[in-house]
């Protein structure tokens, strides 16, 4: 009966996977820990029972197949145990810390990398999603097995796909696509991400994946005797100069077809016209030598050849790449790489595990990793939220190089489409800060020159200098924009803080105090109440207008801290007005409606978040403000105010040839300057022109003014001021 029994049990799926497992291990571990793996199996088969997939098999060999994915790497004993009780703590009642007693904390902490978080407050799926991502990124940097398991888990499951329904099926295509593909690239694992690619792109578009499988099943027949023609010339020119090596058609994946239809916009028939072959050698300088061979065999296409042996891929990628054009003006694509360089771009960091005797090449695959990771933790520490991760991620994802020289001779790679603020922030984040400009090749250039392969860049810095907002309009790496982000939002903060200090400042000066003389305890007890964390934080509210100052002051001043602060009808605060230079920054801005310029009577508005917007008081816009008594405050133009301001002027010209020459020379002459200039109406007498010009003060666009008037083409001039 016993035996019957057994005979029975060993058709379970869950025994077929673990001994097929116990098979691949016994390759290349040692008994005892075998042994430990098959505990690890017991103790998940038993925590996840009852548990079964959308296919109706058992949930264990889901874990076991991707323990099995990961056995093939050769991946250690604790990677293999944490790949088969990767999910426990998501989906069971088992916790962390009984892993740790049973098995290891090492094995504890893989498991809880690749969990994923289950009690997010957030307000999106996509937001749930970029958090997950997140908490594995910051695992993967302390351990690189973690995203080895994800990825095996990530690569079983789209395998087993099918039964899920569309919407959700399509959902996690488009995250492999997106973000784990990637990942595998940018890991040289490229065996795993052309998998994934495949089976992302057969989920995401059945129907075009179905179309182009037939075309290049159609294609294929009447291809293999011109690959074959091909192919034997390569190989009988290789043995008449008797070099050792290996000649193999390439065949291109259906989802790298597509995307070069799709990103280059040509047909089918055009991808497919290129014919691929690899050759894989012993050594190095072989690969050189049979460059030059093929090269004489058939012509090179000039600018389509890529030397990735001696400047590497970030990956650490390596082979050289050549386009010749064949016989009948066929376009023949042909890497030539030694066998280590192809088992390192199939494996990629995997080869840590799978390649011991192999150790260098295999170490520095890990080393390249761990510095991809090291920068991802430096963005992830400026970024603002789970969110502006990811989208830093993908940028970083993507990459399609340049090599950039340093001074001293150094190789820097970047994104193609890269600026000289990027390759400054690649050198060093205080760089980035305080770069003004470039020399290329020792030639000067602004800040956004994109950089060509090659070039020499000398980054110039100026002590005063700091980013600018505009600067994010262009940079393309990951490390600058996060880089500048995280400046600015620093700076915002200091300056609001500031302004939050001289607005309470005012109003505690009203009632005969100051801030510093203020006791400490009272100012605790007011946070407290308040529910801020500290002094700094509700002097930042202040300055972006989240609190008004003068109620601030008020509770400050009563004996009763913890009362709601009561205003007599016609209290507003203090009457002497806070005194502005027009140069405080972000948190100080001048509205864009009326343009305030040094001398005009202004108006200060709150508006939260921000900061205090300064308004015209003849602005439309300040007549709705006053109603607001507890959200505006008088302020005046300081009388050292020094800068150029933007005012707009409204012009009826005579519509003739030169008249907006003459105009605009003009205001040159009166060292002003033409920042924008809109027509609003034309007729075939008449040019009415909105002008926007810079001015010192309201003086200085006077004398403009009657400057202009004296000129017979301007019939009638203006200033706008709402």
């Amino acid at each position: 009966m016993l035996q019957i029994a057994d005979s029975i049990e060993v058709e379970r799926p869950q025994d077929k996977l673990i001994l097929r497992l116990r098979s691949i291990l016994s390759g290349y571990m040692e008994a005892a820990q075998i042994d430990d793996i098959v505990r690890a199996y017991h103790f998940g088969a038993e925590a996840h029972l009852g548990q079964f997939r959308k296919s109706g098999e058992a949930y264990i060999c889901h874990p076991i197949a991707v323990a099995i994915c990961l056995a093939e790497m050769h991946m250690d004993a604790k990677g293999i145990m944490a790949a088969i009780l990767h999910d426990v703590i998501e989906d069971t009642a088992i916790s962390k810390k009984e892993l740790a007693q049973l098995f290891s904390q090492e094995v504890a902490e893989l498991v809880d990398g690749v969990t994923k978080l289950s009690k997010i407050d957030s307000k999106s799926r996509a937001e749930a999603q970029a958090e997950n991502v997140r908490k594995m990124f910051l695992a993967m940097t302390k351990d690189l097995r973690v995203i080895m398991v994800k990825l095996a888990d990530r690569l079983h499951n789209m395998q087993t796909l099918g039964s899920m329904p569309s919407v959700k099926k399509r959902r996690i295509a488009r995250e492999t696509l997106d973000i784990y593909a990637p990942i595998a690239n940018r890991l040289g694992m490229n065996q795993i991400r052309h998998q994934l690619e495949s089976l992302g792109f057969k989920a995401l578009y059945p129907g075009r994946h179905a179309v182009l499988k037939n075309a290049v099943k159609k294609a294929r027949g009447n291809r293999r005797e011109i690959v074959e023609i091909i192919e034997n010339s390569i190989k009988n020119r290789l043995q008449q100069s008797g070099i050792d090596s290996e000649v193999e058609g390439r065949e291109k994946n259906l989802y790298s077809i597509y995307q070069k239809m799709l990103n280059k916009k040509i047909s089918f028939a055009d991808v497919f016209d290129v014919y691929a072959f690899r050759i894989l050698c012993d050594q190095v300088d072989t690969c050189y030598r049979i460059l030059g061979i093929v090269h004489n065999l058939y012509k090179p296409v000039p600018g389509r050849f890529k030397d990735y042996i001696a400047l590497s891929k970030a990956n650490g990628y390596q082979s050289l790449h050549t386009v010749l054009v064949g016989p009948y003006g066929v376009p023949i694509e042909i890497q030539i790489r030694t066998h280590e360089m192809h088992r390192m771009s199939e494996s990629g960091i995997a080869a840590h595990w799978l390649y011991k005797s192999d150790s260098e090449k295999a170490q520095l695959a890990g080393a390249r990793a761990n510095e991809w990771l090291r920068e991802l933790l430096e963005i992830h520490k400026s970024a603002g939220d789970s969110l502006e991760f990811i989208d830093n991620l993908k940028i970083d994802l993507f990459p399609q190089e340049v090599f950039i020289f340093t001074p001293q001779g150094g190789i820097i790679k970047l994104p193609r489409g890269a600026t000289i603020v990027d390759f400054a922030y690649a050198v060093h984040t205080d760089i980035g800060n305080a770069c003004v400009s470039a020399r290329i090749d020792k030639q000067l250039v602004p800040l956004q020159t994109q950089l060509e392969n090659g070039v020499t860049v000398e980054v110039i810095t100026a002590s005063w200098a700091r980013p600018n907002p505009l600067w994010l309009n262009y940079v393309v790496t990951a490390k600058a924009r996060s880089s500048i982000r995280a400046y600015l939002k620093h700076f915002k903060q200091q300056e609001a803080i500031t302004l939050g200090h001289r607005l309470l400042e005012k109003e505690l000066q009203a009632m005969n105090l100051q801030l510093d003389a203020i006791p400490t305890d009272r100012i605790a007890i007011l946070l407290s109440v308040l529910g801020v964390h500290s002094l700094d934080a509700l002097l930042e509210d202040i300055g972006l207008g989240n609190k008004m100052p003068f109620l601030v002051a008020k509770r400050l001043n009563q004996d009763d801290i913890y009362a709601a602060v009561k205003l007599d009808d016609n209290e507003k605060g203090v009457e002497s007005p806070l005194i502005i230079k027009g140069t405080e920054g972000m948190v100080v801005t001048l509205a864009k409606c009326c343009r305030p310029i040094p001398g005009d009577s202004i108006i200060g508005f709150f508006n939260p978040g921000k900061g205090i917007v300064v308004h015209h008081h003849e602005c439309r816009n300040s007549s709705e403000i006053r109603k607001k008594q507890t959200s505006w405050l008088d302020v005046e133009w300081s009388a050292d105010t020094t800068g150029e301001f933007s005012a707009d002027l409204r012009i009826e010209l005579l519509n003739q040839r030169g008249t907006l020459a003459t105009v605009a020379s003009t205001i040159s002459e009166m060292d002003s300057n033409i920042e924008n200039v809109t027509v609003v109406d034309q007729d075939d007498r008449v040019s009415v022109d909105l002008i926007t010009l810079t001015v010192k003060d309201r003086v200085h666009l006077a004398n403009i003014m009657r400057r202009l008037k004296k000129l017979f083409i301007v019939l009638k001039i203006t200033r706008v001021k709402a």
